[in-house]
């Protein structure tokens, strides 16, 4: 069954200036949006959940996957899986490789291969794994990247200004394909950006955070 993402009572500070605070709750299949202009604090949070926020912040509250308390769990027991802006693939190891990086230990080798192909096919990428990710499209290295992250299996997803450095068409493409992606898997989404077409596609809640509202 899957899990809600549930952020009770996070507080965020930096040198006791308050930066966020957020309670709230992410159902499953749904994405809560925070918006809010540079420096407020959008991927600070991203990282408490995470698990690898800076010890320069001071942080209070609890991160939870349905009943389970993760807020003090090393970020890889987690099992949260985060998208940021550029893709991230190693440039050393064919497509097929940086796709089994996401895989989790055991089975066998053919097993681990075929999950790749299906992977691959999956994303319109049939016959891709031996190639070299420098020879991929912006919108190639994307589904990759994303399809790297959910072989890992995680239970919720983060993003982190995902799509913003794609162009227009691209953009919409890659964000139909990561909601679709989180929906049918039934994972909640926490997304930071800056972009109103972002929360609109998202077509979840939307939290402000503003340089007004900090000491709220």
């Amino acid at each position: 069954m899957a899990d809600s993402l549930i952020l009770h009572n996070v507080r965020i500070s930096r040198r006791g200036a308050p930066l966020v605070s957020i309670d709230h709750t992410i159902a499953p299949g749904t994405v809560l949006t925070v918006m809010g202009p540079s420096g407020v604090g959008k991927s600070t949070l991203l990282s408490y959940v995470a698990g690898t926020l800076s010890p320069d912040f001071e942080a209070s509250g609890k991160v939870c996957l349905g009943a389970t308390d993760i807020t003090d769990l090393p970020p890889a027991k987690r099992r949260i899986g985060i998208l940021f802006q550029d893709d991230l693939l190693f440039p050393h190891l064919s497509v097929g490789a940086n796709l089994a990086f996401g895989l989790r230990p055991g089975g066998t080798r053919a097993h681990r291969r075929q999950r790749i192909e299906s992977a691959l096919s999956d994303i319109e990428l049939e016959g891709y794994a031996d190639r070299d990710p420098a020879t991929l499209s912006g919108g190639q290295k994307a589904r990759v990247a994303l399809m790297r992250m959910l072989l890992s299996e995680p239970r919720a997803l983060l993003l982190d200004e995902a799509f913003s450095g794609l162009d227009v068409s691209l953009r919409r493409q890659i964000r139909a394909l990561v909601f679709d992606r989180a929906r049918r898997m039934h994972l909640p989404v926490l997304m930071v950006t800056h972009d109103q077409e972002d929360a609109e596609a998202a077509g979840g809640a939307v939290e402000r955070l503003t340089v007004a509202n900090l000491s709220a």
